[in-house]
């Protein structure tokens, strides 16, 4: 599933893209990826209005929406799902077989695309308001994460992926922090010191910076009809060996060797997900 890096870099890849562009027409191919709204509800409040803006929250896309009347600009909520795709195409090529919604753009048209329909491109911005701190902004330290921390009995790398806790932050970059901070994914969440938590809250930033430079100095192609992939996961894209150094430090690197101690990489499972530890660097 695209973590808060990949969301971020198809952001800027969409907002100069989409800005002040109006929705000329709406094809919802697949109503599951629209609810709660119904079809003609989504088509009544997008035709007519224009794109504000668009940002991210976590791990889902901000489409701000300025109907032509005088009413208040609304938020069309994307979230990529774990195979969907948010991309501009002529307007007269052939769609894609699972195309999700599709908006008419004049000069173009804009394509949610979902393999598997797990995506979504709602009116409903409920699940923003459960969310936690943005990993990237001054509202997140090393008090902060502690003390959301203290009460868990639950082991940190399962805590990580806990949006509550600290929003955007997925499987993969969760075990690259924790190895980078020194810290086993193991250990009891509530045990964590205090130099331990912004040892991790430092790695979780630079991380995920690294990974946003990466993605957007990489040529990606976000609507994956050709080699060029859209989604990279901190520089792994589709036969893009030119124009990317490997990054991942643990990730999916299960019996090779730590590149800071050589010792074998270990993968276990922690809440039906995988985990990729160095248990020389990350003691405890």
């Amino acid at each position: 599933m695209p973590e808060l890096p990949e969301v971020e870099v198809l952001v800027r890849h969409l907002e100069p893209l989409l800005k002040g562009k109006m929705v000329r027409g709406v094809v919802v191919h697949r109503a599951k990826s629209v609810r709660p709204a119904s079809a003609r509800t989504l088509r009544n409040r997008l035709i007519g209005a224009r794109f504000k803006s668009v940002t991210r929250r976590a791990k889902y896309l901000l489409f701000e929406m300025q109907p032509q009347s005088q009413k208040p600009p609304f938020i069309l909520l994307g979230h990529l799902g774990m195979t969907g795709r948010m991309y501009i195409q002529p307007s007269d090529n052939p769609l894609p077989r699972h195309a999700a919604v599709t908006m008419e753009l004049g000069s173009g048209m804009f394509v949610f695309e979902d393999t598997r329909y797990f995506g979504r491109l709602t009116l409903d911005n409920g699940p923003l308001e459960t969310l936690g701190p943005e990993p990237l902004e001054d509202g997140f330290d090393g008090e902060t994460l502690r003390a959301s921390l203290k009460r868990t009995s639950q082991a940190i790398k399962v805590k990580l992926l806990d949006q509550s806790i600290v929003s955007g932050v997925g499987n993969i970059y969760a075990s690259e922090a924790l190895h980078q901070a020194g810290i086993s994914p193991r250990k009891m969440a509530r045990r964590l010191s205090q130099s331990q938590c912004d040892a991790l809250v430092e790695s979780i930033r630079k991380i995920l910076r690294q990974a946003i430079e990466c993605g957007s100095t990489i040529p990606l192609d976000f609507a994956g009809t050709s080699s060029q992939d859209g989604l990279f996961y901190y520089g792994k894209a589709v036969d893009s060996t030119d124009y990317y150094e490997e990054k991942l430090a643990v990730y999916d690197r299960e019996g090779d060797p730590c590149f800071n101690c050589s010792t074998p990489i270990r993968r276990i499972v922690q809440a039906a997900r995988s985990t990729y530890y160095c248990p020389r660097c990350q003691r405890g």
